[in-house]
């Protein structure tokens, strides 16, 4: 993949595909869809288009800032995103789903990123996994918990059903 990379609100301006390697045997392909806006589900934005390009994935990572640069507030970031996902397609908003905190070597103190972490974990009531993208701190755990994840969805997929 060969994204623009910019200051911009979203970081990713079109959907990217990619091939994480966890190791030889083992390897995931990710898209990378662009942040979705509020009334994503009715078209606002690129929205719709963005949702139809979600709709092929198998797992649903949701990757928040620590502190937006925006000044957002990540936890209600995450809420919109789950309404918009809920409003476009209720089997949409089923996939399972992960939850990276990114940015957390912005935070010098390495107390204040677990406490933040820990807050967001607390309010949403979900495990909340912590990365960095730029140094790779813990996306090796996140690719880990994501190949997991789908092998479980694919052998629930593949139970006979009653």
């Amino acid at each position: 993949a060969r994204p623009r990379v910019a200051d911009y609100p979203f970081t990713t301006l079109e959907p990217q595909l990619g091939i994480a390697e966890i190791d030889r045997e083992r390897r995931l392909v990710l898209a990378d869809i662009p942040g979705l806006i509020e009334g994503a589900h009715t078209g606002a934005g690129l929205g719709d288009t963005f949702l139809r390009h979600i709709e092929r994935t198998r797992l649903l990572v949701h990757v928040l800032e620590i502190e937006p640069t925006d000044g957002s507030d990540p936890i209600a970031n995450y809420h919109m995103i789950r309404s918009e996902l809920e409003r476009y397609s209720p089997a949409l908003a089923a996939k399972p789903e992960l939850i990276a905190v990114n940015k957390m070597d912005m935070h010098p103190d390495a107390a204040d990123r677990r406490t933040a972490a820990e807050l967001i974990e607390d309010e949403l009531g979900k495990p909340v996994l912590t990365i960095s993208a730029a140094s790779g701190d813990g996306c090796r755990d996140l690719l880990e918990r994501c190949d997991v994840l789908l092998k479980r969805a694919d052998a629930e997929a593949n139970e006979p059903r009653p």
